[in-house]
């Protein structure tokens, strides 16, 4: 419910001091796909906690027991269970979108090691083509220092900054082609991401190795 929600996405703020820039930038209505860096198992609670529309988040079914699972089931979220994962996945994405609503995926597909955003995934664009949604690319900083992969529980006090990009069209990725725009789609989050660290006070992190 929305009062769980707030619930999660205050406890989160206390963990981290956060900063956000661009929230003006997603959309008022209609179906978003927000695309974002995946740094931590705190992300989900800090993507949209400042905005009036909802999330929609995709997460394996597996993930909702015991505390964890009550964090995840406070928002908005689509179940999916890898082993019949697919198609089937597919299809309950793109309605939720077709229904005007935003979906936020993590398409490197996994948390940093490092704080780095590693190489996009493709076969977003296909969520894309049949929704007709809007993608907004979307990059978290900090998150990684209060609770990185390799760490049990979260470190508290650490200073956070979330950025909300240039929203793109569909038709831009039609024109453009799913392979030319994921090499495109790369080098916006990496500059975003390196804007967001300097905002921070932060050394930008070398992408061109």
């Amino acid at each position: 419910c929305i009062r769980d929600r707030f619930i999660s996405v205050g406890i989160a703020c206390l963990l981290c001091r956060v900063k956000v820039y661009g929230k003006e930038k997603i959309p008022r209505e209609g179906a978003v796909l927000v695309l974002s860096n995946h740094q931590s198992f705190l992300d989900i609670m800090l993507c949209q906690g400042w905005l009036r529309r909802p999330f929609y988040y995709v997460a394996r079914d597996t993930l909702f027991t015991g505390f964890w699972g009550a964090i995840i089931d406070s928002f908005y979220t689509i179940p999916i269970n890898q082993e019949q994962a697919g198609v089937k996945s597919m299809r309950t994405i793109i309605d939720v979108l077709n229904r005007g609503h935003i979906v936020c995926l993590y398409p490197e597909g996994s948390r940093t090691f490092d704080g780095k955003i590693d190489e996009i995934k493709p076969g977003f664009s296909l969520l894309v083509r049949r929704s007709g949604a809007v993608i907004v690319p979307m990059v978290i900083d900090g998150v990684f220092e209060c609770w990185p992969r390799t760490q049990k529980y979260p470190k508290p006090g650490g200073r956070v900054g979330v950025m909300y990009g240039k929203p793109i069209t569909a038709e831009h990725i039609k024109r453009v082609g799913e392979e030319k725009f994921i090499h495109e789609f790369n080098q916006i989050m990496q500059s975003m991401h390196n804007n967001l660290r300097q905002k921070m006070g932060k050394t930008p992190y070398d992408y061109s190795i």
